[in-house]
């Protein structure tokens, strides 16, 4: 049977593998395509690596902001390495397809990395906010055991969130069609190529992802908006304009990250388009991803100081 010719209903029991077509089918494309991924992909790897590696040599890293920097890192690298290179090896094969049970744990994991970024991000902004508004209390506040349960709590609640949905989408029967218009195995497309009803899957993506996305985009903002008080109060025009800058680049990509997944996952799958919609997901899991090292870390001068004593050391 052809992998790219529709499945019907009668067949719904044999659809054993997906065909993930991409962000394009076009082959001239798809090379620069390649190219462009390449290059992101390589980047937020050598840029996640490199944070990992100056917070293990730099005991003056060895703070809870780092702590949580660390973890973030380790989360990027994960959430690009469960897309990327899948797409990249799409793009110089004919073969574009991926078992069923790969599509699974390819969902699985993306949704677990994306979701335990979204707790993060949160978790960061509180810590940030109770640097700059309650510094007398900062060590009692983010003491190491309390950074450990923050960080620990984020983990599990983000690949629990990921095995009810993966769990929910294991059980549904697949008979329109193999051929999903994405790069990746995600929610939204697989929901539609679904002969079985879906709406039990769709309350939960909108109850527990909503939960786990929402929250911490409301914590995340709460907290900026606490800490962006705070900054008016500092006297000096220089000390505001620095401390606007570092939290306008974090907005920035927190904007960017919570406002594309909000849009992609917490509405009527309806209105979802495979073709419209399929680049989206290149905002907050592959950009994002790449941005978040070079916004949170490589910008700080701590960090800078840490590369340089290990540029010197070597």
């Amino acid at each position: 049977m052809d992998p790219l010719e529709p499945m019907g209903r009668e067949n719904d029991t044999s659809v054993t593998k997906f065909i993930l077509l991409g962000l394009s089918s076009n082959p001239a494309e798809q090379l620069i395509l390649f190219g462009v991924f390449t290059a992101i992909y390589l980047v937020a790897l050598m840029g996640n690596m490199l944070i990992l590696l100056l917070v293990s040599l730099d005991s003056r890293l060895h703070t809870p902001m780092y702590f949580f920097l660390v973890n973030l890192s380790m989360v990027d690298i994960g959430y690009t390495s469960c897309t990327v290179p899948k797409m990249l090896a799409n793009y110089l094969s004919q073969d574009k397809s991926i078992s069923r049970a790969g599509c699974l744990s390819q969902m699985f994991f993306f949704i677990s990395f994306g979701g335990i970024e979204c707790l993060l991000l949160g978790v960061m902004a509180y810590d940030r906010y109770v640097a700059i508004c309650h510094p007398l209390q900062y060590g009692a506040f983010m003491s190491r055991r309390v950074c450990a349960l923050l960080a620990a709590a984020a983990w599990v609640m983000g690949l629990t969130n990921s095995a009810v949905h993966s769990s929910l989408m294991s059980i549904l029967s697949f008979c329109r069609s193999n051929i999903l218009h994405h790069f990746f195995c995600d929610i939204p497309p697989l929901f539609q190529l679904s002969c079985s009803d879906t709406q039990t899957n769709q309350a939960v993506t909108f109850a527990l992802g909503g939960a786990v996305i929402l929250g911490s985009f409301l914590g995340t903002l709460v907290s900026y908006v606490y800490i962006v008080m705070a900054v008016l109060r500092i006297r000096t025009r220089e000390g505001r304009l620095k401390a606007f800058s570092t939290c306008a680049s974090h907005l920035t990509v927190v904007s960017l990250y919570f406002g594309t997944i909000i849009f992609t996952y917490i509405r009527p799958n309806s209105t979802y388009s495979q073709d419209q919609d399929r680049a989206l997901p290149v905002l907050y899991g592959i950009v994002t991803p790449m941005l978040n090292p070079i916004i949170y870390s490589l910008r700080n001068k701590d960090v800078k100081g840490a590369l340089r004593k290990a540029l010197a050391r070597s």
